[in-house]
């Protein structure tokens, strides 16, 4: 009404920096939760440097068309915030979860970002002179659990990982590629940006084609070998 003092909360357009910054600010931390759960069920257990991860346990999922028309609007998610390099929240990624399978929640889409993400990551570490790049959450989190001295950011997608900004600093940047058509390109297109500034762009393979299919299937050992003849000989001693 007018001259209402108190007007309520005006609720942020769905999809904006805004909205990402509020669903940022009403998730919780990892420890003891289902998301912490799901990530160990992957062979992911190391978390150190991860405060950009926490939990919600009643995350909003907006149907597809491609989703069954009774599918639920609300699932446990992994929230992962995307930054800038200064620390500035810009978006989210949501990986919502199934409880009963401590696995990805039966959507057709349970993967989901929002916010500002062109040119920023989800960030683990702090920017270095030597850093890895990838596309998704659990490849980035896989690496880092046998190199978890080596900062990284995981970009979210092809595209993304392409228009990556290079952080100050940055001389070598590995990149985890995805094995597909997709994965080629970002990486083409990263080694065109980097090469007129003076940065080293170097592929790392999986050998099953993906990381955490590496870590689950191969076992740390079989990666740290994989990846000792991948690293430049100066950063071999960021293998565990």
């Amino acid at each position: 009404m007018p001259g209402d003092r108190n007007p309520a909360p005006r609720k942020a357009p769905r999809g904006t920096p805004e909205a990402a910054r509020r669903l940022w600010a009403g998730s919780k931390p990892l420890s003891g939760t289902l998301a912490r759960a799901y990530l160990s069920a992957r062979a992911i257990g190391d978390l150190r440097d991860a405060e950009w991860l926490r939990f919600h346990p009643h995350c909003f999922y907006h149907p597809s068309e491609d989703d069954a028309p009774d599918v639920r609007r609300a699932w446990p998610a992994l929230i992962a915030a995307v930054t800038d390099e200064a620390g500035n929240v810009t978006g989210v990624h949501r990986t919502w979860l199934d409880s009963a399978a401590c696995d990805k929640a039966p959507v057709a889409y349970p993967r989901r970002a929002m916010g500002q993400l062109l040119g920023h990551g989800v960030r683990f570490g702090t920017s270095a002179a030597v850093m890895a790049a990838g596309e998704g959450i659990e490849t980035i989190l896989s690496l880092r659990q046998i190199t978890p001295a080596l900062p990284m950011i995981a970009a979210l997608s092809s595209a993304h990982l392409g228009a990556l900004t290079f952080p100050r600093g940055l001389q070598r940047l590995y990149v985890a590629r995805d094995d597909d058509p997709a994965g080629a390109a970002a990486f083409g297109t990263l080694c065109d940006r980097a090469r007129p500034v003076g940065i080293e762009v170097i592929a790392l393979e999986a050998d099953r084609g993906d990381f955490n299919a590496d870590l689950m299937t191969l076992g740390r050992q079989r990666m740290i070998g994989s990846l000792r003849s991948q690293l430049r000989t100066a950063d071999l001693s960021l293998l565990l």
